[in-house]
Parts: C-alpha cells; structure tokens; sequence
C-alpha cells in the first residue's frame, strides 16, 4: 500500500519537467530579470519607503527590461494585467468595504461584541473573543477590525480583571487569519484570480484551515502570551461604551439579522461549491445556486440586504446609508491600486517568459508545489512586510505551476500561499506597529507576542493545508 507520504510526491502536488540543467542562456536571463524585478520591490519599499504600488509598478518594468521585452509591450502587458485584476477584483473588495462599513456605521459590529459576551463567563472569554473576531472580521479589513476591536478588548480586559493578551491574542489571531485566508480580502481574492481557483471551493476549505488554526494561535497560544507578556496599554483608548451612528434613540439591528447578514455571502458562495459537486449540471437548482453564489452577485446581494437589515433599525434613511457606502469606498483606493499593480507585475512575468522558466524550474527541483508556494510567500514577507504584497507575487510566481493541478489543489495553493504571507511579521510591517502602539509594548515584547502568534498562523494554516492535500 502506498504510504501518504509516498502519495503526496505523486500527486499533482509535485511535477517533473525539465529544471535547472536544462536552462539555455535565454533561460538564465529571465530568471534573473525576475530576481532584479523582486529585489527592486523589496528595496523600495523596505529602505525608500515607497507606496507599494510605486515599487510593484517599478518592480516590474525592471523584471520587464532586463527579460528584454520591448517598452511597448512591457506597458501593455502591466496595463492589461492591472485592468484585469481591478475588474475582477476590485468590484469585489469595494463590496466587502461597504458590508464592513454598514456593519460598523449600523452598531451591528457593537451588538455582535455585546451579544456574545452577554452570553459568555470569564473563563470562556478568550474563545468569545476569537468568535467575535471571526464574526467581525469576515467582511472587514485587519486594520478596520483592529481599530474597531481594540477598545473592546481593553475593556473586557479591564472589566474581568483577566490579563490583557489572553483576551487580545484571540481576537489578533481570528482578524489576522481571516485576512490571509478567507475571501473577500485582498490578498485571496488576488491569489484566486491569478491561480484561476474556485472561489466557493477556496473559500470552503479556507475555512476549514482557519478553525483550527485560529484555535492553536489564538486562545490556546494566549494562555502563554499572558504570561511572558505584561503590556500596559495607553489609557486614552479604553472607554465603557463610545456610541456608534446606530446606538442610542436609533437603536442597532438585532444580534441574529447581524450575523445573518454578515454570513449570507458566505453562505451563497459555499452553496455554489456544495451544488457544483452534487448536482448534475442542467439542474435547475444547480444553475440557481451558482448564479447566486457568483462571488461579485452573492456580495452585492449581501450589501443591498444589509442596507435594510442593517441600516434600517440602526434609523439611518437613505440618506444615511448612501453617505455610508460613499465613506467606505475613500479608505480602500491605495488597497485597489496596489492590487492592481500585483496584477500587472503577474502579467509582466508571464507574457515576458519568466513565468514558465520559473515554473519548470521548480517543477524539475521536485518540490511540491504547495511548500514551494508557501515559501516564495514566506519570502517575500519577510522582506517587504506586506502580506498583500507577499500573496500577489508569490501567486505570480507560481501561476505555472497551477495549470496541471486539479482545482481542489489549486485551492489548497492559494492557501498555502496565504499562510506564508502571515509569516513572522516584524519591524516593517505596519500591522507590527499597530498592534505594538495599541497594546502598549515594546519592540521586544511585540515579537515575543504578535510576531510569535503570526508565525504560529502560518505554520498551522499551512501544515492543515499539506494534510488536506492528501486526501483531497
């Protein structure tokens, strides 16, 4: 009988073709155009501080020039990337901002963080902390979530007289994971888009990883967190209850239409997976599901039910909840833009020959396609600390290497690549200093906690993911 690990090297996961001793001086030259086109975006952002959408764009008219592309051809291939990856993105993301954003402006996130901890006792308020950012953190981004859920927990810290990282750790570790793993954030989406995953499917065994891996790094890891770690976080942030547009005489939408909500896009995109395996194609019910369950139609059907279940008993009128949806879309322009410029470099790989001598390469190198995945991301996020910026180069990179695998191990390569995106962030990672400044720690403390957390993420998520490749 062959042994798993035996099945793993011979599944789609690993590949055979030609490698390195078969490179022509053609091949070598693209390899190190791609090299030159990582390290010019690695050294923009790291040392010259520029946006990374600047280095992303810079980053591959460097790979596109030393490949020996022609200018002409180098600007349309990085304009047509960039518009394919905004039109089948960005309407996406802007979406997932205005759900997040009615479910701030309503108080639904407040009635959800409220609704929870009426239920729960203080021994479990690590795990309720974890459910609430899961909750919160599906249709938000990590740094809204984070800005929305640090009060929250100095105050259950301060209220249960519990020690502060065992109530912030949890809920840390349910944003974090979510933002690497689970569309409609950014970096999956790109990385779905780019592999031509199966979004429903992606988004199914995404959460299959998350669960556990939320468990490991959030309420089990905190219980050590809080002991290495004493933090005294600045009093000005902690509050007894800051009232939110949908507070007050307006009132909030009730605890389970919020969830409801919140889940319904969700739902819909896992039907269509769910139909597409069980159902014979022609049926109707089949047909009805997968229109559904179009990412672009289940978020926009998602968005125009919260704008009643949401807006409506939070009492803020047409009016109010056409300023929020305005208001939602201003804070996420830098996050299309570097979205796009991903795309335009992945297109600079490809259409300049990078990309299939890359792929080769690692296919003879007999690594699996999923650790190679997971360590291009590792990478990548070591040098820039951006985990978006880590998801849609390394999916560029490994694009190739997803046209012989079947779309349950494309899926599973989004997520390994997800994982190693969250790799061990530290100094030049903005969320690093967010969460230091929020906290109240040092540079030290925060590595011993945040970055520890961070790495325990991607490690988890992507050992769950190698497990899941054996037996899907």
């Amino acid at each position: 009988m062959t042994s798993p690990i035996t099945s793993l090297a011979s599944t789609p996961l690993e590949a055979t073709l030609p490698g390195a001793a078969a490179w022509t001086g053609h091949d070598t030259r693209l390899i190190l155009a791609a090299l030159a086109g990582i390290a010019v975006i690695v050294l923009l952002i790291t040392k010259l501080r520029a946006h990374p959408f600047l280095a992303l764009a810079i980053g591959s008219g460097t790979l596109g020039l030393v490949a020996g592309m022609a200018p002409q051809k180098l600007i349309d291939s990085f304009s047509a990337g960039l518009g394919s990856t905004v039109a089948g993105v960005g309407v996406l993301i802007a979406l997932g901002a205005m759900l997040g954003k009615l479910l701030a402006d309503s108080g639904g996130a407040d009635e959800i963080v409220d609704g929870i901890l009426r239920r729960t006792g203080d021994r479990a308020l690590p795990w309720a902390m974890t459910l609430i950012a899961v909750l919160i953190g599906l249709p938000m981004f990590f740094e809204i979530g984070l800005v929305l859920l640090i009060p929250v927990i100095l105050l259950v810290a301060r209220r249960s007289s519990r020690p502060l990282l065992l109530i912030a750790v949890p809920a840390l570790a349910g944003l974090s994971v979510l933002h690497g793993l689970v569309p409609p954030h950014p970096g999956p989406l790109v990385a779905i888009d780019t592999l031509k995953a199966d979004l429903g499917l992606t988004l199914g065994l995404g959460l299959l990883v998350a669960i556990p891996t939320v468990i490991v790094a959030g309420p089990l890891f905190a219980r050590f967190a809080a002991r290495w770690v004493e933090p005294a976080p600045p009093e000005r942030l902690e509050r007894e209850q800051t009232p939110g547009p949908g507070d007050g005489e307006r009132g909030r939408p009730s605890f389970g239409v919020t969830v409801a909500t919140i889940l319904l896009p969700v739902v819909l995109m896992l039907g269509r997976a769910v139909a597409e395996i069980v159902l014979p194609k022609g049926d109707a019910v089949r047909t009805a599901l997968e229109v559904l369950g179009t990412p672009l139609i289940a978020l926009l059907i998602a968005v125009i039910v919260a704008m009643f279940t949401l807006g409506r008993p939070a009492g803020l009128g047409r009016g109010g909840v056409s300023s929020t949806i305005a208001d939602s879309l201003p804070p996420i322009a830098g996050i299309l833009l570097i979205v796009g410029a991903g795309g335009g470099f992945k297109q600079t790989l490809v259409d300049s020959g990078v990309g299939k001598v890359i792929g080769e390469a690692a296919q003879g190198a007999n690594v699996p396609v999923l650790v190679l995945g997971w360590l291009i991301a590792v990478g990548i996020r070591l040098a820039t600390g951006s985990a978006t910026v880590a998801t849609i180069s390394a999916a560029g990179i490994a694009a190739p290497l997803a046209a012989g695998l079947s779309p349950a191990h494309v899926a599973l390569l989004v997520l390994a690549i997800g994982a190693g995106s969250l790799f061990f962030s530290h100094v030049n990672d903005a969320g690093f200093w967010l969460v230091k400044e929020y906290l109240g720690m040092s540079v030290g403390q925060t590595i011993r906690t945040w970055s520890i957390m961070e790495t325990i993420i991607s490690v988890v998520a992507f050992c769950c993911v190698l497990l899941l490749g054996l037996v899907v």
